[in-house]
């Protein structure tokens, strides 16, 4: 009974009013699991494919009607009668049914849709949260928020070069208590936002606030600012974590970096000074993306410089890849890595790239993405595998707050999960 019977997908909405893939799978026993699949704005070039309609007609060209059919006409007659517990069969099928090596046939969105719903369906048949369902072992540690909460870089139409500013409660000991933290420092920022920003103050994609400010640095200063005011102490109680995005600003020919806001061109040994000289006068608990996916000599430099200080995270220069990380391992650059499920494409390579990664020490951070549904999949994801923080937005739209919520339902249903590490 606990085989597939049918799969469907339908075109939805993501945060941005962009179409996106809901995918149902529906068990023989009628139960069902279903995942609706973000999508980002910033993408690394190695990512797996996401697969449009390109009919202008259509959402400027954004449709997913043909990765949706993929699923309807094509997937679910190739999987229609195999065991939902046999979850890396599942992902084999249909790696093997597309034929391509970023999925760029059936197309990635269509892909993940139908794995992790598989994944979720098959948690509810065995009568298990999707969690527990996929769970490393009843020992889960605590999760910190890595909270985004000014917005620049292609997240907002702002002044600010750098994609994200996060605050991260690394003093607190539940998620209960470190969402209630971010959120005290969120509503004080907005008062200190206001009286600094040269404009109204907007929202980015990400729910963050998108202050004009003179400068990227001033963004930190008034995050410290803010964490004081809220009656905090930062480096004890906060610290700040940083998104780049670099990979927007790389020139590949020139081998530079110019950052579009500021009008700044850096080459990659500047860049380097310029985090250096952040790390030396802000907490600074992460740097993502400090340097461009195909500037791995800047990310030696990097790395050489900064890694024994604090986290350097890949992101579109892993993208949730085995192979791109095992690079980054055998060069000895960067010490963690952004986890987005959408990035590889299914559920089973994701889950082998965290075990490599934490084989390695390779700090785990789970993220959403910029264009982001209701479902809250990547909470049940950080406490199985684990892993010590979620990348999820600010507490300032529904489906950023969703996965918090997710996240203070877990530790209501598993009393005292939560232990710091």
């Amino acid at each position: 009974m606990n085989t597939i019977k049918q799969i469907k997908a339908r075109e939805i909405l993501d945060s941005r009013g962009t179409p996106t893939l809901e995918v149902e799978v529906i068990l023989e026993n009628n139960i069902t699991g279903t995942f609706s699949v973000p999508s980002g704005a910033s993408t690394g070039i190695y990512e797996a494919y996401e697969l449009r309609d390109n009919d202008k007609n259509r959402y400027n060209g954004k449709g997913v009607l043909k990765a949706r059919d993929n699923v309807n006409n094509i997937i679910s007659s190739h999987l229609k009668g195999m065991d939902i517990f046999n979850q890396k069969a599942i992902d084999e099928a249909l790696i093997k049914l597309d034929g391509t090596k970023n999925k760029s046939n059936l197309g990635a969105n269509a892909i993940l849709g139908v794995s992790i719903a598989c994944a979720k369906a098959a948690a509810k048949a065995k009568g298990l949260s999707t969690y527990e369902y996929l769970s490393y072992s009843n020992n889960y540690s605590m999760v910190y928020p890595t909270m985004n909460v000014i917005n620049g870089g292609v997240h907002a139409l702002n002044t600010l070069d750098i994609q994200e500013f996060m605050i991260v409660p690394i003093s607190a000991e539940t998620i209960s208590e470190a969402i209630h933290m971010c959120v005290n420092v969120f509503y004080t920022l907005k008062i200190l936002l206001k009286k600094h920003s040269t404009s109204s103050l907007g929202y980015g994609d990400e729910g963050g606030f998108a202050p004009n400010l003179e400068n990227d640095e001033k963004a930190l200063e008034i995050l410290i600012e803010a964490i004081k005011q809220s009656g905090y102490t930062p480096n004890i109680d906060f610290k700040l974590a940083i998104d780049a995005a670099s990979s927007e600003w790389y020139d590949t020919n020139k081998g530079s970096y110019y950052l579009p806001k500021s009008k700044k061109i850096l080459t990659k040994e500047e860049l380097v000074s310029f985090w250096e000289n952040i790390v030396n006068k802000y907490p600074i608990l992460s740097i993502e993306d400090g340097m461009s996916e195909d500037d791995i000599e800047g990310w030696k430099l990097l790395s050489d410089k900064l890694k024994d200080k604090v986290l350097l995270v890949g992101d579109d220069l892993f993208v949730t890849n085995k192979e791109r990380l095992a690079m980054g391992i055998n060069n000895n650059i960067a010490n963690a890595i952004l986890i987005k499920v959408n990035q590889i494409g299914t559920l089973s390579e994701t889950l082998e790239t965290i075990n490599l990664a934490k084989q390695n020490n390779y700090e785990v951070i789970i993220s959403h993405r910029s264009g982001e549904t209701n479902d809250d999949f990547i909470s049940d994801l950080v406490v199985a595998t684990n892993s010590r923080y979620i990348k999820t937005g600010a507490p300032n739209r529904g489906e950023r707050v969703a996965k918090y919520n997710r996240l203070l339902q877990i530790e209501e249903e598993k009393n005292e999960l939560y232990e710091p590490v």
